[in-house]
């Protein structure tokens, strides 16, 4: 594994580690019946979660960069392979990037930081809606794990 590879992988398997994580509280919220005590967990883990050190916040939006430029760096080679491999790879990087910006960060502020019209329905729909952008984002993050273990089984 070369050095860009590992460029990809360790951005994708830390945003993982970080959405697992998360998939603790959305599948309660997803997947079984809402209950009070899913509802005020889910609250307080996403306040938490908003309400993070800047220096955490840095950490992940770096990541982020160091994600996309290894997957351009990969696809810069203009193979076959890095066309078919990394362009589909950055292609979902990119929607998993475009989903945390459109759907994640408003669904936390709606959370953490609400307007006085907003009232508990309106957040709790807000939670399901962040939960189901994870999961999506999982989806991605792990169909781009497939995707680079497929270029490499096709190299060898």
């Amino acid at each position: 594994m070369g050095f860009k590879q590992a460029a990809v992988l360790a951005p994708i398997s830390f945003f993982l580690g970080v959405l697992f994580i998360c998939f603790n509280i959305d599948h309660k919220l997803l997947f079984t019946d809402h209950t009070d005590e899913a509802i005020a967990d889910g609250f307080h883990f996403y306040t938490t979660f908003f309400n993070a050190p800047p220096a955490i916040k840095a950490l992940l939006h770096g990541l982020v960069a160091v994600g996309i430029l290894s997957l351009v760096a990969k696809l810069h080679t203009w193979s076959e392979s890095a066309m078919l491999f990394d362009g589909t790879s950055l292609i979902a990087y990119v929607f998993g990037v475009v989903m945390y910006l459109s759907v994640v960060i408003p669904s936390l502020r709606t959370i953490a930081t609400p307007l006085a019209e907003e009232t508990a329905e309106v957040r709790l729909e807000a939670m399901t809606v962040l939960s189901a952008a994870n999961v999506l984002i999982i989806l991605c993050l792990c169909a781009i794990l497939m995707l680079q273990a497929g270029q490499a089984y096709a190299h060898r």
